[in-house]
């Protein structure tokens, strides 16, 4: 790569930069220059060039391979000289009886075309007479390559092959320093143009640290330029440049860009992610100046290389610069749909200056590319390893593999750890005849719990929000009617005990509730926001609580303090997870005062439970309250509610079993100390601070690796079944390349593949001029700009595939 670089600057085509940005620009923008004068009636007009961008702009849609109006195309030779309805479309040499032009210009009393579009410019329509009046020269496309798509369309330049063109004659040959210069001197000699002057030394050095290194010199180095009367003065200073550490962080820029490089997920939260080793990666790629086809190897594939390296490995970091969608409720296969559709499109529009991204909900509208190749290119990614991890409700991701990169210092601190860990691991998860006895005693202990409680008789209740509240037979209030956003139950009742230290709130299922409840949203959850209470007008401060059924632990903060509950659009509290419930089960909630309630006169409590979380979930669909003068009330809820059913189950399966004894080896006093060494242990191995990077890698298995179509582009559709292969219209993959990413990567660098080089010279040459030999570097496709030089892209291609 670095050659091609010092290609660009050490001709003589880039010290007189300004004649040649003006020359090599696309025709319509280099005549819009003041140094370039306009085409003369002599200068040929190519068709490819520039009549077919025309057409494909602003005729096809009528008069193309989908539509053909009037009984006229104009994308194939033979239709369009013949014409349609109305004659003879194209008559060579005659501009003026040609009824193409008639009908752009709208003679005749007929309207101008394109109909409903926008007007030709004046220049595309003189282009177009002088295209005619030149003999309507149009190249015969070359059948054999055509697309099995649509084999009337002519062969597009950029899909067939690029021959290395023979060295263009000029007379002035000493102006020529380098092969570039030579096309560049035969188009300005060709126009009656002549060079501009060489810059001074001191533009010529700005120009080229800014372009190698994006770095202006500093005045000592512009010194000992100006002062160096070698005659390899400026050699010498591209060859230091190529070589600083500079030119690898300036040129691994644009690529980042086109890698689509981030340090975060990207949606919603945005939440930060390590991916600067694969930064580093390219940097140090460019700067060791690692060869284009290896380059593109290893970021598509560095994982299948045998006996990969891990810079290899990391080298894969170019496809996991996706975004990721991590929000609460995605479907976690739909995201890594997504995922993989972006991987597919960025690698077209990289390596192969391609829209494919048209072709993910049907066939490409212009170029030949079907649905189905679409997703033969998909398959190629569909295969690389991924897990689904997180909650079964909530914010479920695919997870992609993640390689840790410690130091020798690192690795051999978390080996000792890690040992130390395993064996803590061990003896937290063996049952022994000691913890089987203490569990049985625990479990006496949490079933005998509720007795300790008194159920309150609510005398008084209402809901702010038009819920009815009806009490039924055991004290309980069943939730029915309107089913608010927001909601506020009040309820008041008499405390029964003369001291109170914690409430109590159960949450009950009822078949009156959506899937039985106990929630009154779709999936019977809730969510409770906050609790209030007072006792004959006082409050009652609340400092912890918990409940038996969370996806997170009590926030006390928040919970407990209204006011810092407002500030938040979506507040969470007791949240349950009622959607895989095979049995509906009883939910409990305690909420412990901060110092023991003592009364010796009757009390009414007021107590306030709002439901503040808006159309995320609703209020409690039934509930009860208890209060308790217990010391410990807060041991209710140390179990989840599942447990709690299986603890009551004189009969109980293996798992039942298992899960109960790991519950409570995981609370018990008896193992507290191994607890909090396991916990202490896992911190300091966290806080090793290990390098990490993300990767891509295969599935295990020799299948080949497939997907389906995906009918409109939904991920759930499934069409056919197709296998991974690359375009049909594109030269197929070597025999020798296996059917995988590395396969890919290998075709996208085969020296047949018509568009990678060519893609990949063009964007060097964005970089030096701020526009590409074709103008539309991410679009090689017929829609795109024409190449300005044709036969110069397709040396440069030529030369960077094969240097030697």
């Amino acid at each position: 790569m670095r050659r091609a670089i010092k290609l660009f600057v050490t001709g003589l085509f880039f010290a007189a930069m300004v004649s040649a940005v003006a020359l090599l620009a696309p025709k319509p923008l280099a005549h819009a220059l003041s140094t370039v004068p306009r085409v003369t009636e002599q200068a040929s007009v190519d068709f490819k060039r520039d009549i077919e961008p025309i057409f494909a702009a602003s005729c096809y849609q009528c008069h193309g391979p989908k539509k053909a109006a009037g009984q006229l195309r104009l994308d194939v030779k033979a239709t369009a000289m013949k014409g349609g309805i109305s004659g003879a479309n194209i008559i060579p040499g005659n501009s003026k009886a040609s009824t193409l032009l008639k009908r752009i210009l709208g003679e005749g009393g007929e309207a101008r075309m394109p109909l409903g579009g926008e007007a030709l410019k004046a220049e595309q329509i003189e282009l177009i007479r002088k295209w005619i009046d030149q003999g309507a020269q149009w190249p015969e496309a070359n059948n054999s390559q055509l697309s099995t798509l649509n084999s009337q369309l002519p062969m597009h330049w950029a899909y067939v092959k690029p021959v290395r063109p023979a060295l263009p004659q000029v007379k002035n040959q000493s102006w020529v320093r380098n092969p570039i210069d030579a096309f560049v001197l035969a188009r300005l000699e060709k126009e009656g143009l002549t060079p501009s002057a060489e810059a001074s030394k001191e533009t010529l050095l700005r120009r080229v640290y800014l372009d190698l290194i994006g770095l202006p010199p500093t005045v000592k180095e512009m010194d000992e330029f100006l002062a160096d009367k070698s005659p390899d003065a400026y050699e010498k200073v591209v060859d230091r440049l190529l070589a600083s550490p500079h030119y690898g962080e300036r040129w691994a820029r644009p690529w980042l860009d086109l890698a689509r490089y981030a340090d975060s997920n990207g949606y919603e939260k945005d939440n930060l992610r390590v991916m600067w080793k694969y930064r580093d990666w390219v940097i140090n790629a460019l700067n060791a100046d690692l060869p284009f086809d290896q380059f593109t190897i290893e970021q598509i594939s560095g994982d299948m290389l045998p006996n990969p390296t891990i810079d290899q490995k990391i080298a894969t970091g170019f496809h996991r610069n996706t975004q990721l969608n991590t929000e609460g409720g995605v479907d976690p296969e739909a995201a890594r749909h997504e995922v993989i559709v972006d991987r597919v499109n960025t690698t077209a529009t990289v390596w192969l200056g391609s829209t494919m991204g048209c072709a993910q909900c049907h066939n490409h509208k212009y170029d030949p590319f079907s649905q189905r190749d679409y997703y033969k290119l998909y398959s190629f990614f569909d295969n690389s390893a991924y897990q689904i991890q997180g909650s079964e409700a909530f914010s479920r991701v695919a997870n992609e593999p993640t390689l840790e990169l410690p130091t020798p210092d690192q690795e051999v601190k978390r080996k000792g750890l890690n040992d130390q860990i395993t064996k803590l691991e061990t003896t937290l998860k063996t049952q022994t005849p000691e913890l089987d006895a203490a569990q049985a005693q625990w479990e006496k202990e949490i079933l005998a719990e509720p007795a300790k409680w008194t159920v309150l008789d609510p005398s008084e209740f209402k809901s702010t929000g038009g819920t009815t509240l009806t009490k039924l037979e055991d004290k309980s209030l069943l939730a029915s009617g309107k089913d608010p956003e927001f909601d506020e139950y009040i309820i008041k009742t008499k405390l029964p005990l003369n001291k109170l230290s914690a409430l109590r709130l159960e949450a009950m299922p009822d078949k009156s509730l959506p899937r039985g409840g106990p929630g009154r949203d779709l999936y019977g959850n809730f969510i409770l926001s906050t609790i209030e209470v007072t006792a004959n007008g006082q409050p009652l401060k609340f400092t912890d609580g918990g409940w038996d059924d969370g996806l997170s632990k009590i926030d006390t903060k928040s919970f407990f303090n209204y006011e810092m509950l407002n500030v938040s659009d979506r507040p969470r509290g007791w949240l349950i997870n009622a959607m895989n419930d095979e049995t509906r089960m009883m939910r409990q909630a305690a909420f412990a005062l901060d110092k023991t309630f003592v009364t010796d006169k009757p009390v009414e409590l007021t107590i306030r439970l709002r439901f503040l979380a808006g159309g995320l979930c609703q209020g409690i669909g039934r509930l009860r309250l208890s209060a308790t003068d217990s010391d410990a009330p807060l041991k209710l809820v140390n179990v989840p509610a599942a447990l709690k059913l299986v603890m009551a189950k004189s009969a109980r399966s293996e798992k039942e079993k298992r899960d109960l004894s790991s519950n409570f080896r995981s609370t018990t006093p008896l193992l507290k100390a191994e607890r909090d060494q396991l916990k202490d242990l896992q911190d300091v191995a966290k806080n090793l601070g290990i390098v990490t990077a993300l990767v891509l890698q295969e599935k295990s298995g020799y299948d080949r690796p497939s997907s389906w179509v995906r009918e409109r582009g939904n991920f759930t559709s499934h069409g056919e079944k197709v296998y991974a292969g690359t375009p049909s219209a594109l030269p197929p993959m070597p025999e020798s390349a296996p059917a995988n990413r590395l396969g890919l990567a290998k075709w996208l660098v085969d020296t047949d593949n018509p568009l990678t080089a060519r893609v990949a010279v063009n964007r060097y040459w964005e970089q030096f001029f701020g526009r590409g030999i074709v103008e539309t570097a991410e679009d090689f496709g017929t829609q795109s700009s024409a190449p300005s030089h044709p036969e110069l892209l397709d040396w440069l291609a030529t030369e960077f595939m094969n240097p030697s």
